[in-house]
């Protein structure tokens, strides 16, 4: 595996005797989507401040493409690029010139920029408002700008702050489907702070749950979601001659069965972790599986759990 891009150990920050980050240990490799999920609070912005050399820490220590930001903020903000929650860029210039401006503070040559600027523009698809005035665009169109602008500089690191706040179900779509592309193509190590844990779990390749400035939780969301201690619901499919309702009825770790929506298909509520107990036994009676699939183990279940714990457990 290559060297990790960002390295935290033992992370803090306090402010009095409030710690806002708490011991955090992160380790984030090329290519990967981490994510931090968590409310309003919990500290994600704080450890991305952190990262980028803006705040000290308290405690701990990190790494950023070797780098530590406390020392060599500079260097550090040369190499990641960033995109806060609240972006802004001059009004009254174009979307191009706002680019050409963050290029020339990046050094970068003005035939290199002209051909860095007009690709990004396209791939965040304002090509066609790119000689606009910035101060007429959506937010969503200031987000994907702001993308952008955080790409100028060919960075091997992203931090993301709440990327897609305002945006409308398609540019959501897009924007998602970019950082992707970057990830995939590029090895671009992408940091996404958020609380939308649906989008979460559509990019992220692990996620880090944030509660009240500690880390509760970290994994890939179908590891996370697997953690869980209520019953395991599953989607079977089935040879459209098998009755499973009538078959497992007498089963004593078997919840409840009842019919899916397609022919073939039922849903079957098990006790945790006996999946496989199920599987087999449905094997052993010369029942042809044609599919299963985990309904509920999802970073839904996984955020009551951690946030709305009355309602998990209700």
């Amino acid at each position: 595996m290559a060297e990790p891009t960002v390295v935290a150990s033992g992370l803090t920050k306090r402010y009095g005797d409030r710690a806002v980050v708490d011991h955090l240990d992160l380790e984030l490799h090329p290519g990967e989507i981490f994510g931090l999920l968590g409310p309003n609070g919990a500290g994600k912005t704080t450890t991305i401040l952190m990262l980028l050399g803006l705040i000290e820490p308290s405690a701990g220590s990190m790494r950023v493409l070797g780098l530590d930001p406390t020392r060599h903020p500079l260097e550090v903000k040369r190499r990641v690029g960033y995109l806060p929650d609240s972006v802004g860029f001059y009004d009254q210039m174009t979307g191009r010139e706002n680019l050409r401006f963050t290029a020339r503070l990046n050094g970068l040559p003005p035939a290199e920029a002209e051909e860095t600027i007009d690709r990004l523009l396209r791939e965040v698809g304002l090509a066609d408002a790119a000689d606009r005035p910035t101060g007429t665009y959506s937010r969503g169109m200031l987000q994907r700008l702001g993308i952008a602008d955080a790409l100028v500089k060919d960075p091997r690191v992203l931090i993301l702050d709440e990327p897609t706040t305002a945006i409308d179900p398609e540019g959501v779509a897009e924007m998602l489907a970019l950082i992707r592309k970057l990830a995939d193509e590029r090895g671009v190590t992408v940091l996404l702070s958020s609380h939308l844990l649906h989008q979460v779990q559509a990019i992220c390749d692990r996620v880090a749950i944030f509660v009240e400035g500690k880390v509760v939780a970290m994994g890939a969301p179908h590891e996370l979601a697997a953690q869980g201690s209520g019953p395991e619901v599953m989607e079977v499919g089935v040879d459209a001659e098998s009755d499973l309702e009538e078959l497992l009825a007498p089963v004593d770790y078997v919840r409840e069965v009842r019919r899916g929506r397609l022919p073939g298909l039922w849903i079957v509520t098990v006790e945790r972790g006996r999946v496989s107990d199920l599987v087999a036994l449905l094997v052993g009676k010369g029942v042809r599986l044609s599919s299963l699939r985990r309904v509920t183990d999802d970073l839904e279940v996984v955020y009551r759990r951690y946030f709305h714990p009355e309602v998990a457990h209700a």
